[in-house]
């Protein structure tokens, strides 16, 4: 774990973004097309961790970006090759664009500066959609990734921005992937290798430092 120090001179609200990624009701919520990946997030606390760093960002003055996954009703453009995509254009939930499934859930809040970037096609939360040119024009040097989920989008979103030239913090707390064995393993095994791991509480102490405390970091 990074020190302090470390964490906060990475942490600058003005080159730092705060991404999560498929927090959306059809994802995490209550009528998830993924049961088990839902209750995963709620019962781990990881859902509600999310949810204080996106209010202490509010807070601070840190951008927030939501990336979410979506699917039109006709399915044009959306991805068929892998078994994945196909799997999920079977599932009783869909994440039908304009549906309940595809918004920011409950408990995060989307404030008016919240920048929402949604896709319909592939597994990154960043190659081939919005986040990396919006992120260019924000300034960003620091990318803080959050949400679900550890088996596939957060890995993609990780090595996505590290490929693109950004830092990239995890914090390990407020990821959250099936089984729940498997998260920690891949925060150790492969995240830890190209991002810096810290926790939800050392990302929220930088994160609300007070203002003169940033001016003289």
């Amino acid at each position: 774990m990074p020190s302090h120090e470390e964490l906060s001179e990475l942490l600058d609200p003005d080159t730092t973004v705060l991404l999560t990624v498929e927090c959306q009701e059809g994802v995490v919520g209550k009528d998830s097309a993924l049961p088990e990946l839902a209750e995963e997030a709620r019962s781990s606390g990881m859902l509600a961790r999310v949810a204080r760093l996106v209010a202490a960002a509010h807070r601070g003055g840190v951008q927030v970006v939501h990336a979410v996954a979506e699917r039109r009703p006709d399915g044009r453009g959306s991805s068929r090759n892998a078994r994945l995509f196909r799997a999920a254009a079977r599932l009783p939930v869909q994440q039908l664009t304009g549906t309940p499934a595809v918004r920011v859930a409950a408990p995060i809040e989307v404030a008016e500066e919240d920048l929402v970037v949604r896709r319909l096609h592939g597994l990154s939360p960043l190659q081939g959609t919005d986040v990396d040119p919006l992120l260019r024009n924000l300034g960003c040097r620091t990318l803080i990734v959050t949400g679900v989920s550890a088996n596939v989008a957060i890995p993609n979103a990780v090595f996505d921005a590290v490929n693109h030239g950004y830092t990239v913090v995890v914090p390990a707390d407020a990821i959250a992937g099936v089984p729940s064995d498997y998260t920690p393993a891949i925060i150790r095994h492969t995240l830890a290798l190209v991002a810096t791991v810290a926790t939800t509480d050392e990302v929220l102490a930088c994160l609300t430092r007070p203002r003169d405390e940033l001016r003289r970091a």
